[in-house]
């Protein structure tokens, strides 16, 4: 694609590489078809070349962003299918970071628009605070009822349907922990804590902690290794982003001069993402300490999602279960962003699971971050969509890599939906899932 950036816009070496990637897209259209808001709205702006295109022409008049772009812009979900489709290689998460943080900067946003965002920015991050908030809304969905239709806001309803209202108790697992192994131990690691994921399903720490242990690991949770910065980051609130990346960047780098990690693992593949793009986050960054972008490399070298270490591990079921049919929807954070594709079908079929593939398995449930809050009309349709596919398996159960995928789906769907690492523990002697319940259909008595 041709640009016209000046030269004293290319003197910026953010602008330099934004160029350089607009410049790389043909236009060939092979990512139409990928994109989960086209595919819903069929609108071209409401696809990445013509989000591109709308970029492009923000950027080089150095313009203030429009409600319009900006309308087109919030709508993408950042899946990052279209990249894994594009046939010319765009780094169109190079774009859309740029073009989120513009936003930010230039547009003036409605002031209940803003009042979202900064609950989100402020409230996810920290786990105590969610949990608060989550009883909060639980209530006030409640009281809602009593008023008039006419009276309510429909983005406000349709925000308190999406967020998940269930609240469990503190994971046992705190920051500052070491859980060491009984017996030999073959390796040790370092476990990204959480922020959202650590108030809404804490069973996923300790299932990892216990699978890893079975294993002779030893499971290191630092302190301070809290949000990984990607909700402020989908928000264009970067200084935020990057303040609290440096947070964990530093925790586990100062950790590891201690005693070493074989890895950093994360067990919710959009923060693993986020922690595997940690160098681009800081490669422009003018505030940044002069060891922040070697630590943020060295970070990003180590890190890997919890189903790249345990196919490495090699773990095996315990006992020869009842066959149990799981359909597996690939997060997209895993599949486009981290390109982890093979390793948890493996594991799940290694460990005596049926997997059954999810037909449009490209496409995203509607999770993505803060975008089920954000665009709940849009995520609502996606999550339906995801469902109807699913349910078309005839599977037992579904299984994904994400927090936000499993409260996206279970919204949705009549079927237990559980954690790779909560079945994997399972499998190989730990406790049943708790999201399976009482269903009898899903009782793996050992043959």
């Amino acid at each position: 694609m041709q640009t016209h950036f000046s030269l004293a816009q290319l003197a910026d070496p953010a602008i330099r590489d934004v160029e350089k990637e607009i410049r790389t897209c043909v236009h060939c259209g092979f990512c139409l078809a990928t994109c989960p808001t086209y595919v819903l709205l069929g609108d071209e702006r409401d696809s990445p070349r013509g989000r591109i295109y709308l970029i492009k022409e923000m950027l080089e008049g150095g313009r203030a962003a429009t409600a319009v772009v900006t309308r087109h812009i919030d709508r993408c979900l950042s899946c990052f299918s279209c990249v894994t489709a594009c046939p010319s290689g765009v780094n169109y998460r190079k774009l859309l970071d740029h073009a989120r943080v513009h936003i930010e900067q230039t547009f003036a946003r409605p002031i209940t628009d803003k009042l979202a965002r900064w609950w989100l920015a402020k409230v996810l991050p920290h786990p105590r605070l969610f949990r608060l908030a989550l009883i909060g809304a639980r209530a006030l969905r409640v009281s809602m009822r009593a008023v008039p239709a006419a009276w309510k806001s429909n983005r406000l309803m349709a925000m308190l349907d999406s967020l998940p209202l269930r609240v469990y108790g503190r994971s046992r697992f705190e920051q500052g922990r070491i859980v060491t192994v009984n017996g030999q131990r073959h390796g040790r690691v370092a476990l990204l804590g959480g922020c959202v994921q650590h108030a809404l399903a804490p069973q996923i720490n300790e299932a990892t902690v216990r699978l890893l242990n079975r294993h002779g690991i030893e499971v290191v949770v630092v302190p301070g290794g809290k949000c990984c910065g990607a909700l402020a980051h989908h928000l264009g609130r970067e200084h935020e982003a990057r303040q609290q990346a440096e947070v964990n960047i530093r925790g586990w780098t100062d950790a590891a001069e201690v005693e070493g990690f074989d890895a950093i693992l994360v067990n919710a593949s959009g923060c693993g993402d986020m922690v595997k793009h940690y160098d681009s986050l800081f490669a422009h960054a003018p505030e940044r300490s002069s060891d922040i972008a070697e630590r943020a490399a060295h970070v990003v070298s180590l890190t890997c999602d919890i189903s790249e270490y345990l196919h490495e591990l090699g773990i095996e079921r315990t006992g020869e279960f009842k066959e149990i049919a799981v359909a597996y929807h690939p997060a997209c954070a895993l599949q486009h962003g981290q390109r982890v594709v093979d390793q948890p079908r493996s594991l799940l079929m290694r460990t005596g699971f049926k997997v059954v593939d999810v037909p449009e398995g490209h496409l995203c449930c509607g999770s993505a971050g803060t975008y089920s809050l954000l665009q709940p009309e849009l995520a609502g349709q996606l999550a339906v969509r995801k469902a109807t596919a699913i349910h078309g398996t005839k599977a037992d159960m579904i299984v994904t890599g994400n927090i936000g995928c499993m409260v996206q789906i279970a919204r949705v769907s009549h079927l237990p939906v559980v954690h790779t690492v909560e079945l994997l523990d399972w499998a190989t002697g730990g406790p049943r899932p708790v999201a399976l319940g009482n269903h009898s259909i899903l009782d793996p008595t050992v043959l």
